[in-house]
């Protein structure tokens, strides 16, 4: 999704006081679809009565020509949805929220961000960010090219562990560079089902979003890869066999959206109590019941995906020199991963 400034009008057709919310553009393989399905496999959170009604009103254009909801997107299409307001997203209001820092000088801050706070503001989620807190304990950070904050990248929300934070318009540009050149040292810790035979690997698959679900991402594979996803390799290295589940080291090359929770899927290894990607079911082990409630013990102790963003290492934006920060386990996947070698203990025995 494209982002644009909403300092100036966003149209020069008699739209001025409308603010462009989303941006959307066709890809060249596009078939014949009505702008309402076209705009629900686009938009999280959205429903058809709710995208139906904004083209009832006026507000979703096609090649900045306003349409009904029935109107079909084609190949290169401009699709965009405008608004009398500024997305909420943008109204961002500072908030007295605790962050966690772990490093700190007039370049650049390093945060071990909570499991369940959400990064930047977005559909649903307007406070509560660690966008919020930001603002309101520093000043003055600079934009990235998405109008956010001092976000040089980001981790899920029910994911733990470190981001770096810009605090210069140098840094952000420096540091941005090294993610998109890929120099950047990313480590994560994910407790995954099954027992994973090789002891290390690399998986690489194009990512894009999921054609029928669109809260989840996928690899596509054939003809689809390039068309329909982006290029993502993710490094793995066990760590811990754990009987029914294996901890795993996972390093990033790439940076995709759910990169490594769609990868690990994607090689029939769903992260441990992964809702969204069929984790929170029993995937592995026996039937007796016994063990459904040990693992529905886990499932409480670890209400979250089994994913901790462990190791960070960039070059520093001033003084070049290699930083690297590691963040402890966070004490619920601790405690989970307590659970599962104590059980595996007792199997063995």
């Amino acid at each position: 999704m494209e982002e644009t400034n909403y300092d100036v009008p966003q149209q020069d057709d008699g739209n001025d006081d409308l603010y462009e919310h989303f941006r959307f553009v066709a890809d060249k393989g596009q078939q014949p679809l009505r702008v309402d399905k076209y705009l629900m496999n686009k938009v999280e959170n959205a429903t058809r009565n709710k995208i139906q009604k904004s083209a009832k009103d006026g507000n979703i254009f096609v090649n900045d020509v306003a349409v009904k909801s029935n109107h079909k997107v084609r190949p290169n299409d401009v699709v965009t949805v405008l608004f009398e307001h500024p997305p909420y997203e943008y109204l961002l209001k500072p908030e007295d929220l605790p962050i966690d820092i772990i490093y700190e000088d007039d370049d650049v801050l390093v945060v071990n961000k909570q499991a369940g706070m959400v990064v930047h503001p977005g559909h649903g989620n307007y406070s509560g960010t660690l966008i919020n807190a930001l603002t309101f304990h520093f000043e003055n950070l600079p934009n990235n090219s998405s109008d956010r904050p001092g976000l040089v990248h980001r981790i899920d929300k029910d994911t733990s562990g470190l981001l770096v934070v810009a605090k210069t318009e140098i840094a952000m540009t420096h540091l941005s560079k090294q993610f998109f050149k890929k120099s950047t040292e990313r480590e994560y810790l994910a407790l995954v089902w099954g027992n994973i035979e090789e002891d290390e690997g690399t998986i690489e698959g194009n990512i894009g979003r999921h054609p029928k679900n669109r809260l989840q991402n996928t690899v596509f594979e054939g003809e689809d890869a390039e068309e329909k996803g982006k290029p993502a390799v993710t490094h793995f290295k066990v760590l811990e066999r754990l009987t029914y589940v294996t901890l795993v080291s996972c390093r990033l090359e790439t940076g995709r959206t759910h990169q490594i929770r769609v990868h690990m899927k994607y090689i029939g290894h769903t992260l441990f109590n992964d809702e969204r990607y069929g984790g929170e079911r029993i995937l592995k082990g026996t039937t007796f019941s016994k063990y459904k409630q040990f693992v529905e013990n886990c499932f409480k102790v670890l209400p979250r995906q089994a994913l901790h963003a462990r190791t960070l290492g960039f070059k520093h934006p001033v003084s070049g020199e290699m930083l690297r920060f590691e963040a402890p386990v966070p004490d619920d996947m601790q405690q989970c991963l307590e659970k599962w070698r104590n059980y595996s203990k007792h199997v063995i025995e």
